[in-house]
């Protein structure tokens, strides 16, 4: 099995979330694989960029997830181990990567529906809590 490191976003503005669409058609959030020497909080922000074109600044850890599936051009079970940042966007323009189906800032409400996996639902969940402290103590 390969294992890879991974990091991503809950990006908010206001009471909106960033989700993107990928090619099966699942709702979920920006993340990719931490290339080279970066950190996981700094290819966080990049493959926000990257896949979104939003910018993003970090407010803090909102946990980890793992999963496991089978890539069919590897012929092999993968293991993706991903490090997540609550952030915040300065606003919700969005330029989705054509890698993507759709994807934008949606209401928080909305998207714990459109979410595909229960594991981001709940990441979104903590994080939009941390988040709106965040913005109160501000």
């Amino acid at each position: 099995m390969i294992v890879r490191r991974c990091s991503g976003g809950v990006v908010f503005y206001a009471n909106k979330v960033l989700l993107v669409k990928n090619d099966r058609g699942e709702w979920t959030l920006p993340k990719g694989k931490i290339v080279g020497d970066n950190l996981p909080h700094e290819s966080a922000i990049q493959r926000v960029k990257l896949e979104t074109g939003s910018d993003v600044k970090i407010l803090d850890i909102a946990g980890d997830t793992i999963y496991e599936f089978f890539s069919r051009s590897r012929n092999q079970r993968v293991c993706n181990a991903i490090m997540w940042y609550v952030m915040e966007a300065d606003s919700d323009a969005s330029e989705i990567s054509k890698e993507f189906l759709d994807g934008g800032f949606y209401r928080v409400t909305d998207a714990l529906e459109m979410l595909t996996h229960s594991k981001e639902k709940s990441l979104v969940d903590v994080s939009y809590k941390k988040y709106k402290n965040y913005k109160k103590a501000e």
